[in-house]
């Protein structure tokens, strides 16, 4: 068994301990739970070098019984689960985004979110791209095609704007076995790099896209 495959298979296991241990408002509603998984890029600094890395994020959204959402449960009580504020604001939008995209009220959401990465802490925003994916895809039960990641930060309103060291991410996407790799719109050739060129080297598809729904076709297959 591929390295690749035995990764999935630990989120699906952790996709489900989610659903094991639900709140008492969550039992309740345990028959429209929803559950995803879908893996972001990251960037740690090791030996004073960037080093890209590919970590899944596990989530389960519910509805909110008494629509006072959204809520957004965030599970750190593992290692690898812990996340930063802006890490949170970039799920938060992701929220927003992924309500606008399925025409949802987001007060009905809650969200059961767990981070999974080797490394103790996961900051910035630019798995929040990811995390609307993963959001869109547990709400429609549609499966989100292996081989395949996305970096960029999600706006409230389903763009998808810049982020910063994208050839240490594809570098990161390389290296977990990926075959696609999506990018803001703009982003894959610039005076710092080309990552179309890079991608060829590493035998990586890099893929622009501007929005939410551009990224979910891509994922998916399916236009939301």
């Amino acid at each position: 068994m591929s390295s690749r495959n035995r990764l999935a298979d630990r989120i699906v296991i952790l996709a489900l301990a989610l659903l094991a241990c639900p709140t008492s408002s969550s039992a309740l509603w345990a028959e429209s739970s929803r559950v995803a998984s879908v893996p972001a890029l990251a960037v740690s600094v090791i030996g004073g070098q960037e080093v890209g890395n590919v970590h899944y994020v596990a989530l389960q959204l519910d509805r909110d019984p008494q629509g006072r959402g959204p809520t957004i449960l965030f599970s750190e009580t593992s290692a690898g689960s812990a996340v930063d504020e802006v890490w949170k604001d970039g799920a938060r939008a992701a929220i927003s985004a992924a309500a606008k995209v399925m025409g949802e009220d987001e007060r009905n959401w809650r969200l059961t979110i767990k981070n999974r990465s080797r490394y103790s802490l996961a900051g910035g925003s630019s798995a929040s791209s990811a995390i609307a994916v993963g959001i869109v895809a547990a709400w429609r039960g549609d499966t989100i095609r292996s081989g395949i990641v996305i970096t960029g930060v999600i706006a409230p309103d389903g763009r998808i704007e810049e982020v910063g060291d994208l050839p240490a991410k594809l570098q990161g996407a390389a290296a977990a076995n990926m075959r696609s790799m999506l990018v803001p719109r703009g982003e894959a050739k610039t005076p710092e790099w080309d990552l179309f060129e890079l991608g060829r080297q590493r035998n990586i598809n890099v893929v622009e896209v501007g929005t939410l729904q551009e990224a979910y076709e891509m994922m998916t297959g399916i236009r939301p």
